[in-house]
C-alpha cells in the first residue's frame, strides 16, 4: 500500500508560499505577523505530519504496528535512520527542527519564531524530500 502523501505535500506547499510572502512585505506590518504566524503553523503541522507517516513506512520494519506507534518521535526518525528511509544527517536535523518546535510550545515570542524562519530553507528542502520517499515507499 502506498502511503498518502497529499495532505503533507499541500502544507509544504503552503509553507513555501507563507515564506515567499514573508519576504515581500515590512518587517512592522500586519502582513508579515499573518505571514509568520503562517510559516511557524505550517512548520509546526509538517513535522506532526511527518512523524505519524513515517511511522507507517517504517511499520514493514518493527515486529508490530504497536511498536511503531509506540516510538517517541525523534525515535522514529532515529528508526528511519537505521533503516536507511532517511539519512543519517537528515534525521539529525529533523531532531533540531522538533527541538525548535518544542521550544516554540514553551515559550512563544518573536526570538523563537525568528529561530523557527531562520531553519525554513532547510526545513522546506528535507520536508520535500521525506514526502518523496514517502510518496514512493510502500508498506503493509
Amino acid at each position: 500500500m502506498k502511503i498518502d502523501t497529499a495532505f503533507l505535500n499541500r502544507c509544504i506547499q503552503t509553507l513555501n508560499e507563507a515564506q515567499t510572502l514573508l519576504q515581500t512585505v515590512e518587517p512592522e506590518s500586519i502582513q508579515y505577523e499573518m505571514y509568520r504566524s503562517a510559516c511557524v503553523k505550517e512548520f509546526e503541522i509538517i513535522l506532526e505530519q511527518s512523524g505519524k507517516l513515517l511511522k507507517k513506512a517504517l511499520t514493514p520494519y518493527m515486529h508490530s504496528t504497536r511498536a511503531v506507534n509506540k516510538l517517541f518521535f525523534k525515535d522514529v526518525f532515529r528508526q528511519a535512520a537505521q533503516y536507511e528511509l532517511i539519512t543519517l544527517e537528515e534525521a539529525e536535523r529533523w531532531l533540531v527542527y522538533r527541538d525548535n518546535r518544542n521550544n516554540l510550545a514553551h515559550d512563544y515570542g518573536v526570538e523563537f519564531a525568528d529561530k523557527t524562519l531562520s531553519l525554513l530553507p532547510a526545513f522546506i528542502k528535507d520536508a520535500r524530500l521525506l514526502e518523496c520517499m514517502l510518496r514512493e515507499h510502500e508498506y503493509d
